[in-house]
Order: structure tokens, then C-alpha cells, then sequence
């Protein structure tokens, strides 16, 4: 059996401690180092695929591409309202 160490996604660091679980049964994490960003996460990904920063990537490449809001939100499995959101914020960047 092998032993993998559990690392922070934030800042690299193996002083970690749980911390609890989700509202839908997922393990929280504690990230001990004072210099970290983030306190707690977890190692799951996103049950929502519009949170994941590849799919937002795909959100404005297939509008500059021409595809509408609707077929975008069909392809990626998203809402059409987290495609009108994800457009908003990158108009104003």
C-alpha cells in the first residue's frame, strides 16, 4: 500500500488537518500554514462544471468563435445565466 501525502492546492504545503465535511458529504480540508491564501478546501472537484476555470476558458472562447449563448451553455452543460455571468466579467477586464 502506498502512502500519498496530502498537499494544499493553494500553497503547496503538507501541514494539513481535516476540517469537518460539506453540506453534501465531501471532506474539508484545513490548511495549517499562516502564509497560505486560502483556510479550508477541499480535493474533490466542482460538482458544477461552470465553477472549473477550464470550462469559463471554453465560455468566451466559443463566443468569440460566434456561437450563442444558449448552444454555449447546451455544449459545456452549464446554465445559459452562468454564461451571460461569466461574459459580463470579462467585459469589464
Amino acid at each position: 500500500m502506498t502512502i500519498i501525502p496530502l498537499r494544499c492546492p493553494h500553497c503547496h504545503g503538507c501541514n494539513l488537518s481535516k476540517f469537518g465535511k460539506t453540506r453534501t458529504g465531501k471532506q474539508r480540508y484545513a490548511c495549517n500554514n499562516a502564509e497560505c491564501p486560502y483556510h479550508t478546501f477541499t480535493l474533490e472537484p466542482h460538482a458544477y462544471p461552470g465553477r472549473r476555470q477550464e470550462v469559463k476558458a471554453q465560455i468566451v472562447d466559443m463566443t468569440v468563435n460566434g456561437s450563442g449563448v444558449r448552444d454555449t451553455a447546451r455544449v459545456l452543460g452549464v446554465s445559459t445565466s452562468t454564461v451571460i455571468q461569466e461574459l459580463k466579467k470579462k467585459k469589464n477586464n
